[in-house]
């Protein structure tokens, strides 16, 4: 059969660095995943979005967090949060997307690297381990870049290592069925490599927390 293989040329790195306008939520269906309704919100999969303002006795499970946008129609857009049973209303709801600025000059990347912990789940009746799967560490993303100070998105990338605030990333491969790699995680490292005859470069390592989204 023919290679499906997707050429690396052409992904990009980018860094949340600011918010767009908020999008009014109509409507709340809650299950897993939950669906909100916004009339033409103009999101993307992939897309991060903060829930504020909602209603409910459970409100709290969406109000103040901020989530992936999946599963996306030109009127709706799901989050990846189980409230089958829950009750939350649209009240005076909104979604606030952040923006995202390109980091420049990208050249490698290596990453989403973390491994599932193991939880011994052995007795005395066991006859050999008996291992359960524990919750996912998706560890971290390290790229290196050409260094250039006037560039947005390695200036978020060193505000956000000098400030230790936790961001959202994306990655976007140029094709694909799920191309956008949606996670939040923290700049661990942004550290100046040159020598003589050599390009100036940044490598940049940044810690995941919590989940991979692909969209």
């Amino acid at each position: 059969m023919a290679s499906t293989a997707i050429n690396a040329q052409g992904t990009s790195i980018q860094i949340a660095t600011g918010t767009g306008g908020a999008k009014t939520i109509s409507g709340v269906a809650v299950g897993n995943p939950t669906i909100l309704t916004a009339t033409a919100h103009g999101f993307s999969n992939g897309d991060n979005v903060a829930i504020a303002a909602l209603t409910g006795a459970d409100a709290a499970l969406l109000n103040g967090l901020s989530f992936t946008v999946t599963n996306k129609t030109t009127n709706t857009f799901a989050v990846q949060v189980d409230t089958t049973g829950k009750t939350i209303t649209a009240g005076s709801g909104t979604a606030t997307p952040n923006t995202y600025s390109t980091v420049g000059n990208s050249r490698t990347f290596t990453g989403l690297d973390g491994t599932a912990a193991e939880i011994d789940a052995t007795n005395l009746a066991s006859t050999a381990k008996e291992i359960r799967q524990g919750l996912v560490d998706f560890g971290q993303m390290s790229f290196e870049c050409d260094h250039d100070n006037a560039d947005g998105g390695q200036a978020a990338l060193l505000a956000a290592y000098n400030s230790s605030v936790l961001k959202a990333f994306k990655v976007v491969l140029p094709a694909g069925t799920t191309p956008t790699a949606s996670f939040s995680g923290y700049t661990k490292k942004f550290a100046m490599v040159l020598g003589v005859d050599q390009i100036v470069r940044r490598q940049v390592d940044v810690r995941i927390s919590g989940p991979v989204t692909w969209s």
